[in-house]
């Protein structure tokens, strides 16, 4: 899973770092915070908020980052795809199809896969 640490520099060392960002201006207090994306389980996220870490759980969409990529995040956080453009995939997790699979779901289509060929 994905979720983002919003601080003022200091990295947590208990994670795995995908991206950091300088956190976008619309963001209240945003001066001088950088975003890390990271990857862990809800337990880790609980204890690091536990700790006073700012944890902000990422919703599907698209997160910019500094270099003209980004985070895309589908599934609330539980795949996603890093980019160095918003359409150059460089590294990914999961596949939604597995969760489809598993569940029996053979018989619909996969409009993502079918379009996109991901």
């Amino acid at each position: 899973m994905m979720f983002m640490i919003r601080s003022t520099g200091e990295k947590p060392a208990s994670v795995t770092i995908k991206v950091a960002r300088r956190t976008p201006a619309s963001v209240p207090d945003a001066a001088g915070k950088t975003d890390y994306f990271c990857i862990g389980e809800a337990a880790e996220m609980a204890a690091l908020a536990a700790a006073g870490w700012q944890i902000v759980a990422l919703r599907d969409g698209w997160y910019e980052d500094d270099r003209g990529g980004g985070v895309a995040i589908f599934g609330h956080g539980k795949y996603w795809e890093i980019r160095d453009t918003p359409f150059t995939i460089i590294e990914a997790a999961g596949d939604h199809r597995d969760d489809d699979r598993a569940a029996g779901g053979a018989d619909h289509v996969d409009v993502r896969g079918a379009v996109f060929g991901v």
